[in-house]
């Protein structure tokens, strides 16, 4: 039992630490305000020594994961993976700005499902900024591709959970398997995605050009070969056949190590492990093929991400053992045990309004260690679970605080000169997740039931 005080001065040290992340004075790394928030917790007692240890178990599979994870991402970019890949979608859009359209959100859709959800908006935005300034595209016609990339690349992490380090965490925590998390949740997910990506059509069709330039300065389609081309002079016809062989067994390969964590998953094998072998793999592979050392992944590799991940886990754990858990548990067992359609509109709107307010990271923490004091059966369980993470990776989308991912879009924005102002952001965002949430957690709801009647769960 804690004192008044400790319970007080956990509290503020929480609210204090993510008014920080959400203001960044004089750009404050988050990472730096979520250790200071973590010391402090550890400081007054709500966290204990042996609490360390029990957090760093929770999480270490999931940052391994992640990190194994962007060091693939890092190896594709770096052999100009990437840039093969948006000259590609320039070059099958054929001119028309609404193919354009489809192919960029289709490209945001499968980085974030091969890599997760903070390495797709990293890679992605200097592409499609790179790609959109050489088609000579004005600042509006900008604001679909960039906006309805970013949106979809986070929401892109909701149908698997090795998408998002978050996922992975509570995942962990609740006990589910990646196979089965994957096998309820990618239905609805993924038919989610699809509504939202219709609805952002409609929203921001007007701005879309219907005529895109075919070609632009520098040769080629989409950006200029003199920006990124590996080669230094002008690729003969056999060279460009010889890289586009290339970028496609590279693509077989990673798709090979992403499939093959779910089989890990289900045969309870640390998905980690298979991560990390995928990675060493492909390091190897540059290292003698192409010359480039390792070591560039060291310095690359977003090491702030994870340390602000423990650090929020810390201070959340703290949140949980004063007791917040225990009265959310109180508060909504009754509506959760009452009725499964409830509980996943119930849980879903609450980690959209927690992360809107607090980001998604420390939200869908909290509430994945309210569900596991409810003792919920496991059909009941597992609806709140994953409603969770829709709320957590799709509901959280309304304002652009409410992620990581969205407030790292922003920053490199703003570090490329691309003005995109919260209300442009909210004119669109205020307008398509609300449906989408509400479409996506009624499905879930249907989905899991369904399912439900052949597999064991």
């Amino acid at each position: 039992m804690y004192g008044p005080t400790v319970v007080s001065l956990t509290i503020f040290f929480f609210l204090f630490t993510t008014l920080l992340i959400l203001w960044r004075p004089r750009g404050l790394d988050e990472s730096i305000s979520a250790t200071g928030g973590a010391l402090l917790v550890l400081f007054v007692g709500s966290v204990s020594l042996s609490d360390l240890a029990v957090i760093g178990e929770t999480i270490s599979g999931a940052a391994i994961t992640i990190i194994a994870t962007l060091v693939i991402a890092m190896v594709l970019e770096s052999v100009g993976f990437f840039y093969w890949a948006a000259e590609g979608l320039a070059a099958r859009a054929k001119g028309s700005g609404y193919k354009l359209f489809g192919y960029v959100n289709l490209l945001c859709f499968l980085m974030t499902l091969f890599f997760n959800n903070d390495g797709s908006i990293m890679i992605t935005t200097p592409i499609l900024i790179i790609l959109l300034h050489n088609l000579g595209l004005k600042h509006a016609q900008k604001i679909p591709y960039l906006l309805s990339g970013a949106l979809i690349a986070t929401a892109s992490s909701a149908p698997i959970g090795v998408s998002n380090i978050v996922n992975l965490i509570s995942l962990k925590i609740v006990g589910m398997d990646l196979y089965m998390q994957t096998l309820l949740m990618f239905v609805p997910a993924t038919l989610g995605l699809l509504l939202l990506f219709g609805l952002l059509f409609l929203v921001m069709q007007k701005d879309i050009p219907r005529r895109i330039p075919l070609k632009v300065a520098g040769g080629g389609y989409g950006i200029g070969r003199h920006q990124y081309h590996p080669l230094k002079s002008q690729p003969t016809r056999e060279e460009l056949i010889g890289r586009n062989r290339l970028m496609r067994n590279i693509l077989i390969f990673v798709f090979l190590v992403r499939m093959s964590l779910f089989v890990a998953s289900y045969f309870h094998i640390p998905v980690e492990w298979v991560a990390v072998a995928g990675s060493l793999i492909l390091l190897g592979w540059r290292w003698m093929a192409m010359k480039i050392a390792p070591t560039d992944i060291l310095r690359k590799t977003p090491w702030a991400i994870f340390v602000f991940a423990f650090g929020m886990y810390v201070i959340i754990f703290g949140l949980h053992n004063i007791g917040l858990t225990q009265m959310l548990v109180e508060l909504l067992r009754p509506i959760v045990t009452g009725n499964l359609l409830n509980a996943s509109l119930l849980m879903g709107g609450l980690m959209t309004f927690l992360s809107s307010i607090f980001n998604n990271h420390p939200a869908l923490m909290i509430g994945t260690l309210t569900l596991t004091e409810m003792n919920l059966d496991p059909l009941s369980l597992k609806i709140a679970y994953l409603a969770n993470v829709i709320g957590s990776d799709v509901g959280s989308l309304l304002l652009p605080i409410g992620t990581l991912a969205s407030l790292i879009w922003f920053h490199i924005l703003s570090r490329n000169k691309v003005m995109i102002g919260w209300k442009e952001y909210v004119r669109v965002t205020f307008l398509v997740i609300p449906p989408t949430l509400i479409f996506t957690l009624i499905l879930l709801y249907y989905w899991v039931n369904w399912i439900a009647e052949f597999v064991l769960i």
